[in-house]
């Protein structure tokens, strides 16, 4: 049979979450990827005989009421420590950001900093929270007409908890939505150190510096996302999310098909009847969700001519913006860097001047830097890498960027270098064209303040519809998404299965 119930386009977390979410109550779902493996970002893979690495999150986990709903056989994700090197210091934090010795670290710096530090962790985890219950409802299409039966009561529950930080908590979470990550932290801290670490947590994935507005709630997002300052980590790597899932829903009836990619989407009469694909073949369905991003869904798979004209333009300004490279390497386990994140932030102005070099089509020359080891393979997430260069061109850069990480990295980790067996360089444009991100955005879509809560990923279209019936949105550039969190997925199929959005 050539026809389901739901067709899902990409089989990434979010995807997957979908799929899994509609299987479990009977819809027959096929999912779509065109990749060769399934898993989107969540995916380890190996590069070489023995050498596997987590590509593009080194680390990272579903919200847990994810995991519980649809029963997933996935070790509890464990948490990391977290070092940063800044200028003149080397500043530890446990897994635990409370335990003795982080705040020892803490208060060789600096005695006040200390003393505000678990105040400071206890108001980024209810932040975490209350971000977390913001991401939980779907947001209404139209402020301030919202439909009171359908949105008003869950945004009331988030109002109430909002209330129920208290009052200088909660006036402390709004405030801080737009500020820069650098206000932010002066706030709470006099030593630099401690901010660097904390300011690179803000940008970590975002084309943003710590003196760009709405750094504040990407602070926030990232604590949420990454449980604190280092993404936990499962056995068996990132993947083992995307496994989990996959086991899922193929046990639950569901398909998935790799290798296959989505040309079109099937427009009749303004509503999505299913996909065409690259070889031709065309898969018809009732509904439609899809896993990429919004931009791509809309004027290139489902297209501009489909859509009112109004909407096309709107849609072409949702910012895109990637900045990311990745290197990973091979190395004879000689390598001397300890397990957990290591990040390399010397000083807010030096994250806010690689930032700068990105702003003008350059790739930095003092970047952020966040490295992770697995037995001998060392990860490198490198900030900043545009996708649009000023010059030159990512066929011939790719090299330029493993040199800057490795020459960075020299001073810090000085067996790095002769440890090295094998290198992969995975530029903006190796993400877009590989990994289907366009302009190598993890986000699809920046966290930007005009991007996010019921402006994502546009006014008027927060809830997961598009003007095309039976076309619906649930990747990472919709409400809830960017990193791994499954919120997003997760919230696309439940407003589906309660009738809110068209199908069968």
């Amino acid at each position: 049979m050539n026809s389901y119930d739901a067709i899902v386009i990409g089989a990434g977390h979010n995807g997957l979450v979908t799929a899994n979410y509609l299987a479990r109550e009977g819809r027959r779902v096929l999912v779509l990827e065109r990749r060769a493996v399934p898993g989107g970002q969540a995916v380890s893979e190996s590069f070489a005989d023995g050498w596997q690495v987590d590509t593009l999150h080194a680390g990272g986990m579903l919200r847990p009421d994810i995991v519980n709903d649809l029963g997933l056989a996935l070790p509890a994700p464990q948490p990391q420590p977290f070092t940063v090197h800044a200028s003149g210091a080397t500043l530890r934090f446990g897994a635990d950001p409370l335990d003795g010795a982080t705040l020892e670290a803490i208060r060789r710096l600096s005695p006040a900093d200390a003393a505000r530090w678990p105040e400071f962790v206890a108001f980024m985890n209810k932040a975490a929270a209350m971000l977390d219950a913001a991401y939980a409802v779907v947001m209404p299409r139209q402020l301030p007409n919202v439909d009171l039966r359908a949105e008003g009561l869950p945004l009331a529950k988030v109002a109430l908890k909002l209330r129920r930080l208290g009052r200088r908590d909660m006036f402390r979470f709004i405030r801080a939505l737009p500020m820069t990550a650098l206000e932010l932290l002066e706030e709470w801290f006099e030593s630099e150190p401690l901010r660097a670490a904390l300011a690179s947590v803000a940008i970590h994935g975002h084309t943003l510096g710590p003196m760009s507005a709405g750094t504040g709630y990407t602070l926030m997002h990232n604590w949420l996302n990454r449980g604190g300052l280092a993404a936990p980590q499962h056995a068996g790597g990132t993947g083992a999310i995307a496994r989990a899932l996959a086991d899922k829903l193929l046990s639950s009836g569901g398909e998935i098909r790799t290798g296959s990619a989505v040309t079109r989407i099937l427009v009749e009469d303004s509503r999505a009847r299913g996909v065409l694909l690259a070889g031709g073949e065309q898969i018809n369905a009732s509904v439609v969700f899809s896993a990429a991003d919004p931009r791509h869904t809309l004027l290139e798979l489902a297209g501009a001519r489909e859509l009112p004209p109004e909407f096309v333009w709107h849609a072409r300004t949702i910012k895109l913006r990637g900045a990311i490279a990745k290197l990973h390497l091979q190395t004879d386990g000689s390598h001397g860097i300890a397990p957990g994140a290591h990040v390399v932030a010397p000083t807010l102005k030096t994250l806010e001047r690689a930032y700068d070099a990105a702003k003008y089509g350059e790739i930095a020359t003092v970047p952020y830097l966040e490295v992770t080891s697995r037995g001998n393979a060392v990860s490198v997430h490198f900030q900043f890498a545009p996708y649009r260069l000023r010059a030159g061109d990512w066929s011939s850069e790719g090299e330029r960027v493993k040199q800057i990480a490795l020459d960075t990295l020299a001073p810090l980790f000085p067996a790095l270098g002769a440890s090295i067996r094998a290198s992969r360089v995975l530029t903006p444009l190796d993400l877009e064209r590989d990994y289907g991100l366009t302009e190598g955005d993890p986000n699809h879509g920046q966290l930007a303040m005009d991007q996010f809560f019921f402006m994502r990923p546009l006014p008027g279209w927060s809830d997961h519809r598009t003007p095309i019936a039976a076309l619906h949105l649930c990747g990472s550039g919709v409400h809830g998404g960017g990193g791994i969190s499954g919120a997003a997925g997760r919230n696309a199929a439940r407003q589906f299965l309660s009738g809110r959005l068209e199908g069968v």
